[in-house]
Order: structure tokens, then C-alpha cells, then sequence
């Protein structure tokens, strides 16, 4: 189990446990945390669950796989070194303290 951080576009924080094995968006979603919409259910076919890895995490995240890699190209305002698709963080316990940040709208 991983405590996440997720902070919305305005500054308000949710912070929940998530069961390792889930991703970090389903955590979000179980959790009714607003601002990832999660529109394919997590396919990583669409950019609706994209947010900003804090710069301290950015490098203790799995790597990005070329799919989610194209799939950002249609997120809104992309961060080359930060953003990432929810959908594709898979939690484990090296992600505990996990803080992501929600762009302002999803696409």
C-alpha cells in the first residue's frame, strides 16, 4: 500500500492509500478524486488521466513506454520531464509519499 498525494489544479490535497497492483488512477477513481477523468478506463487511449509528477518523483517512476509517450502528445500543456498518464503508474510500495499535481483541464 503507497500513501499518494493528489493535489488539483486549485491546490486543494487528497491524500489516500492505494492497494499496490492498482494504478495510480485507479486510485483516484476509487478514491473520487476529482480532475483525472479517466475517460478510457484506463487503456492508454486517451490523455484524460495525464498529471505532473513532483519533480522529486520524477525519476522514481517506472519509465514511460513509447505508447503512453504518444498519448501525452495529446494531454493538455505537457511537461516532457513531469507529465505522465495515471493509468500506467502501477503502485507499489516504492511509490509511498507518491505526489502528483492535476493540469487545469483534462482534453
Amino acid at each position: 500500500m503507497a500513501k499518494i498525494t493528489y493535489i488539483e489544479h486549485n491546490g486543494t490535497e487528497h491524500v489516500v492509500d492505494v492497494a499496490n497492483g492498482l494504478t495510480v488512477m485507479e486510485g483516484a477513481r476509487d478514491n473520487n478524486i476529482p480532475g483525472i477523468e479517466a475517460d478510457c478506463g484506463g487503456a492508454c487511449a486517451c490523455s484524460t488521466c495525464h498529471v505532473y509528477v513532483a519533480e522529486a518523483w520524477a525519476d522514481k517512476v517506472p519509465a514511460k513506454d513509447p505508447m503512453e509517450e504518444d498519448m501525452l502528445d495529446f494531454a493538455w500543456q505537457p511537461n516532457p520531464a513531469t507529465s505522465r498518464l495515471t493509468c500506467q503508474i502501477k503502485v507499489t510500495d516504492d511509490l509511498d509519499g507518491l505526489v502528483v499535481r492535476m493540469p487545469e483541464k483534462q482534453i
